[in-house]
């Protein structure tokens, strides 16, 4: 029985490591093309918000690949904080929204349309309208979440037992 509970210590372990790993290349392959930071953001590694529906080894995988990808890519200290901040609430609403058809994308929307316009506003002086970038902000999460990411949990979801599924 302690092999048992060890090995999914492990696995939980392991998948949000990977979690973390795959949020962080996702998100420098976004700032590389200079999509993953600013007023309209499209960080492809927000549609992983929600593989949460799948595990909970995604909640403490996309803040730790959130906050390893703010630091990374030079974000100033409010950013890595809110900002990953804004990330695990947003796992932790699409956990407990996971069994809707489709509500379980809004928690990661909501948590960045509320948190990242503060971020953009006081830790790096954007001048625009605090409503200007809840919109911007949303825009991005919706593309991101909304769409790649529900396109991603539909294919995954054929095969969540053999990708997600810890040993009971």
């Amino acid at each position: 029985m302690g092999n048992k509970n060890g090995k999914n210590k492990a696995l939980f372990i392991t998948q949000a490591a990977m979690i973390a790993a795959l949020y962080v290349v996702l998100t420098w392959v976004a700032n590389t093309l200079g999509l993953a930071n600013g007023a309209i953001q499209v960080r492809f590694s927000e549609a992983l918000c929600v593989l949460p529906v799948f595990t909970t080894a995604a909640i403490p995988g996309l803040f730790v690949g959130c906050l390893i990808s703010n630091i990374i890519n030079g974000c100033v200290i409010w950013d890595i904080i809110f900002g990953s901040i804004a990330t695990l609430l947003g796992a932790v609403g699409t956990y407990y929204l996971r069994k809707t058809k489709f509500i379980f994308t809004l928690p990661p929307v909501i948590a960045n349309m509320a948190i990242v316009p503060f971020v953009l506003q006081y830790a790096y002086k954007v001048e625009d309208a605090y409503w200007f970038l809840v919109v911007t902000v949303g825009v991005g999460e919706v593309i991101s979440v909304c769409i790649l990411g529900f396109i991603l949990k539909l294919a995954l979801a054929k095969n969540k037992k053999a990708i997600f599924e810890q040993d009971n």
